[in-house]
């Protein structure tokens, strides 16, 4: 959600205060969709919830890039910010849940930092399509992001969901 300052800037004028008021209600949005997430996790499983929350970004993702007026923004940027960041609330869960209690922390630690790098390279990226395109490109490519994520969900990670784990 790096990108969200500097589209709230460029594409609408916002200004700085204005776009930090719109960001900041993302991350109400992000709080409340932790939350939310690892209720439904528990619930329903991981793997539902987080199809559930990919599915959900996609949506908010193309739908939030489409938007022009400021009040209709404030109150999708909540929900954009509790889709796109609130599948945080299971990574943790889902890392704990596949590998084995000695490994556990190691892998934690490998693919949270994992994730940490690569993601670092978002803004560069996200800037650089931008630069060559435009944003609706680069909202389109956090978009198809979120598809492959599905796909890599459906087809990579095991409902575990009232299994033994070691």
């Amino acid at each position: 959600m790096i990108w969200l300052p500097n589209f709230l800037s460029k594409q609408l004028g916002f200004s700085l205060t204005k776009s930090g008021l719109w960001t900041a209600v993302t991350v109400c949005g992000m709080m409340a969709g932790i939350w939310i997430f690892g209720q439904l996790a528990d619930r329903i499983g991981r793997k539902p919830s987080f199809l559930l929350f990919q599915l959900g970004a996609v949506i908010s993702i193309v739908v939030y890039s489409q938007l022009t007026d400021p009040d209709i923004m404030l109150l999708a940027g909540a929900f954009l910010g509790m889709f796109v960041n609130g599948m945080l609330g299971g990574y943790g869960a889902l890392m704990a849940e596949a590998y084995p209690t000695e490994a556990r922390a190691t892998a934690q630690n490998v693919l949270f930092n994992i994730g940490r790098a690569v993601g670092g390279f978002g803004p560069v990226v996200v800037g650089s399509v931008v630069l060559a395109y435009s944003f609706q490109t680069a909202i389109a490519l956090l978009a198809i992001i979120y598809v492959i994520d599905m796909l890599a969900t459906i087809f990579l990670i095991p409902e575990l969901k009232g299994k033994a784990l070691d």
